[in-house]
């Protein structure tokens, strides 16, 4: 089922703009964190960041990349959100153990914290927030 969805062309097409409109919140969000990481804490600098870029990607993906077929608004951006909670968490904890157990570099750990939760994102988001029509190739 899952290597089907893969190969369909239209997730692809989805996962690319998904891929490009992730690209760009990680460019706003590593951004804002170098521009506040100097007038507020670690912690602060990476919500604030983390904040600004996500409204930039629903956008993005509500109205580009992941155009959905679905009519209730309201009930999908609280479903968006409890996913950005989720992918919040993962970042969180890789930034954590990346920064304060591994010994990276503020930077370093905010950067890779990013991509451990982009592919269980765009899962969530594709196939059940953002749903499209998904025809599987049979």
């Amino acid at each position: 089922m899952i290597k089907r969805l893969l190969l369909n062309r239209q997730t692809q097409v989805r996962f690319i703009k998904f891929f490009t409109v992730g690209a760009l919140g990680y460019i706003v969000n590593v951004g804002f964190f170098n521009a506040l990481k100097g007038n507020a804490s670690a912690n602060g600098a990476f919500t604030i960041a983390f904040i600004i870029s996500t409204c930039s990607h629903y956008t993005l993906n509500r109205f580009w990349a992941l155009r959905s077929v679905r009519s209730d608004s309201l009930r999908q951006f609280i479903e968006y959100l409890m996913t950005v909670v989720l992918s919040y968490a993962i970042s969180w904890a890789c930034f954590k153990g990346f920064h304060a157990g591994l010994g990276l570099s503020l930077g370093a750990a905010q950067a890779l914290s990013i991509p451990p939760s982009t592919i269980v994102t765009f899962f969530i988001l594709n196939f059940r927030v953002f749903k499209g029509h998904h025809k599987l190739i049979t």
